[in-house]
Order: structure tokens, then C-alpha cells, then sequence
């Protein structure tokens, strides 16, 4: 009688140990024979080219603070991948048309020239994709959420007193 498949797979799969061992040793993993590193970056024996750099050159400005400093001061603030005349992404270019349809003072900054500034609007917002979007301060979303609000007739209603603003200016 022939045995089905499935049988001899299950038997296959019973025969081999349940898990492997993974251990950590003095600040390194070892899984599966390999060795993955978990030493802090401020470790002393880490090179400075390699060490995480969150200030401009030069300053004592962190980019969490220029992060900080954009959203507050721009009403409508987007990072995004290229510039709104140039955008570099189908997501940041529908974005962008979406704002521009509002005639608000849109503020952004390119991602892609920097990639720390990235990092820290990703930690700033605790968002993972671009384009982020901020209105009056607010952390809005990307694209999709921009198009949903522009369809529902929400984002006109966000916008509203920033078009107003710039008008009485």
C-alpha cells in the first residue's frame, strides 16, 4: 500500500530538532553557526566613520530638532522623496499634487540627500514610508491617507485656515 505524501513529509520533518540554539555571548549572537555583532555604536572601539553622526557638521544642531523646528514653523511640511517641482517617486508626486490642489505654502525637504535626515523624521513621526506629511503641526501620513482625506473632503477642511492665512498675508 503506498504511503501518501504527506506522511513521509511529517515524518521527515518530526526526525529534525525543534530549534536550534542561539546564544548570545560578550555582546555577539551566534545562530547557526554565524556570528552577528550587537556591540553599542558608542563603543570606543568603533570607528568614528562608522559611529551614528545626528548632528550637522560643524554645529550642535541634532536633525531631531530640525525635524522639530520644520513642522512647527511650516504649516504644511512634507519630506518626500525629490523636491515638489521634481518629485522623485509616484507617492511624493501624487502628494504633492494633492496639496498643490489646495493652494496652501507647501515647505519640504528631499530625503534622498541625507540619509540621517530620513532616519530621524522616521523616529520623529515612528512612521516607515515617504512621504510624510505634516499640517499645522500634525503628523498626517503619506500619500494614500493625504488621498483618502482629499476624497472624503477632510483635508479641505484641514486646510482650510492655512489658505486663509496665506490669502490675509
Amino acid at each position: 500500500m503506498a504511503r501518501p505524501l504527506s506522511s513521509i513529509l511529517l515524518k521527515g520533518i518530526v526526525g529534525l530538532p525543534a530549534v536550534r540554539s542561539t546564544r548570545t555571548v560578550f555582546g555577539s549572537l551566534n545562530c547557526y553557526g554565524m556570528r552577528y555583532s550587537t556591540t553599542s555604536p558608542s563603543d570606543p572601539d568603533t570607528h568614528e566613520d562608522f559611529r551614528p553622526n545626528n548632528k550637522l557638521e560643524g554645529s550642535g544642531i541634532y536633525l531631531k530638532d530640525i525635524v522639530e523646528q520644520d513642522v512647527k514653523d511650516n504649516p504644511v511640511m512634507i519630506y518626500m522623496k525629490g523636491v515638489p517641482d521634481l518629485p522623485q517617486c509616484g507617492f511624493s508626486s501624487l502628494a504633492v499634487r494633492v496639496l498643490k490642489h489646495y493652494n496652501v505654502p507647501l515647505s519640504a525637504r528631499n530625503i534622498l540627500e541625507d540619509p540621517e535626515l530620513k532616519s530621524a523624521v522616521k523616529s520623529f513621526s515612528n512612521w516607515p514610508t515617504f512621504p510624510q506629511i505634516f499640517i499645522k503641526g500634525e503628523f498626517i501620513g503619506g500619500s494614500d491617507i493625504i488621498m483618502n482625506m482629499h476624497q472624503s473632503g477632510e483635508l479641505k477642511e484641514k486646510l482650510q485656515d492655512v489658505a486663509a492665512n496665506q490669502k490675509s498675508e
